[in-house]
């Protein structure tokens, strides 16, 4: 940036802190990685800082968010690879948040960044995924969304149109408000501790869905399990074989009431749960440290 004014400096920077929290989610729901989508973010900011004449910039807050979206489905793209090579299941990487949290420094939490609408889209194309969370989440009109994805405005539409398909044959039907939640996971929690097979399937949905993500580094499921007795029956049994106590905390994952769990070897997870109708219809569970760094110490 060419001007020398502090005030224009001061001026754009608190321009660019104000928006940060929504840019963050906005890379954040197209990678699923909170690392990425800081990363896109700076990046962002280093671009306006490259302009010669931010002032020239008409709507800031359009031009960061086209910014931020090439470079995440630029990032998105080149993942998608990687992805492909994975050592067992891939998840998004799990926001966790603190008590304490200042809401200037993290993501705002709802129902944008859930963990069943980021599986989801896991299963779209880059581009799908884009036109989705660009319009659909975040409201952006289809001929801006056309310049980021580089496809005409029809062409997005019908990307939007396909993507939202799939989203809406993933949510949950009857979403479980806060409370209800909140009440299920502490059932499960206890029935784990307890050992209750009956009381644990009764809580999950007969084609209950569960996931881990280890990356190869710690031990985890090394596939995705379906069916309310075997999930229980796995879930009873990888509690047994826990050597020692397993310690575990009621927090906010994605949003949504879930659980912060270290086993006796100092190990960390995050089991984030998805309820529909009253009962857990999927468990996904992070274990994988390189997506946990950014987990706050909190057991």
């Amino acid at each position: 940036m060419e001007t020398t004014d502090p005030n224009a400096e001061e001026l754009l920077a608190r321009a660019f802190e104000d928006d940060r929290p929504r840019l963050l989610r906005v890379a954040y729901t197209m990678t699923g990685s909170l690392v990425e989508a800081e990363d896109c973010v700076q990046e962002a900011w280093l671009r306006l800082r490259g302009v010669d004449d931010p002032a020239s910039i008409r709507e800031l807050g359009a031009w960061l968010t086209t910014t931020v979206s090439r470079l995440a489905l630029d990032t998105l793209t080149s993942a998608r690879a990687r992805r492909e090579k994975y050592v067992g299941t891939w998840l998004p990487e799990p926001l966790v948040e603190t008590p304490s949290a200042d809401p200037a420094d993290r993501i705002t939490l709802d129902e944008s960044v859930s963990m069943a609408l980021l599986v989801v889209l896991e299963r779209l194309s880059p581009a799908e995924r884009t036109a989705f969370v660009l319009h659909d989440v975040f409201g952006v009109p289809f001929p801006e969304v056309a310049e980021v994805v580089g496809r005409s405005p029809a062409a997005v539409r019908q990307l939007a149109s396909r993507a939202r398909r799939h989203v809406q044959d993933g949510r949950p039907r009857t979403p479980a408000t806060e409370a209800e939640q909140r009440e299920l996971v502490g059932a499960f929690t206890a029935a784990c501790r307890n050992g209750d097979l009956p009381g644990l399937i009764a809580l999950l949905d007969p084609d209950v869905v569960i996931r881990g993500d280890g990356g190869g580094k710690v031990r985890t499921l090394q596939h995705i399990e379906r069916g309310a007795a075997r999930v229980a029956s796995m879930v009873l049994a990888a509690y047994a074989r826990m050597a020692g106590p397993l310690d575990t905390l009621p927090t906010e994952v994605n949003g949504a009431p879930g659980l912060l769990v270290r086993d006796a070897g100092g190990g960390l997870g995050v089991m984030a749960f998805t309820v529909d109708a009253g009962r857990i219809t999927a468990i996904n569970i992070v274990r994988n440290p390189d997506k946990l760094a950014m987990v706050p110490d909190l057991l």
